[in-house]
C-alpha cells in the first residue's frame, strides 16, 4: 500500500483523528521519499516523526474501546 493507498483508506474509514496512523501515513511518505533525500535530511524527518509519536503517550488509557 502506498500513501495515497493508506490516506484513501484513512479517509473511507474517517480515520484522521486516529494521530497513530497518522504518523503511518507520514512514515509511508518518507519511506517513498528516501531516495531523493539525503542521509541527514531523512535521519532528521525520522527523528521528527519519532518525536511526535513519542509525544502521543498513552493518551487512549482508559477509552480504548471508542479509539481502537
Amino acid at each position: 500500500m502506498d500513501s495515497k493507498e493508506l490516506a484513501q483508506y484513512l479517509e473511507a474509514t474517517d480515520s484522521i483523528s486516529k494521530p497513530w496512523l497518522l504518523v503511518q501515513l507520514r512514515l509511508k511518505k518518507l519511506q517513498e521519499r528516501q531516495p531523493t533525500l539525503s542521509e541527514d535530511a531523512y535521519a532528521n524527518e525520522l527523528q521528527d516523526i519519532y518525536q511526535d509519536l513519542m509525544n502521543l503517550g498513552e493518551w487512549w488509557r482508559g477509552i480504548e474501546h471508542q479509539v481502537f
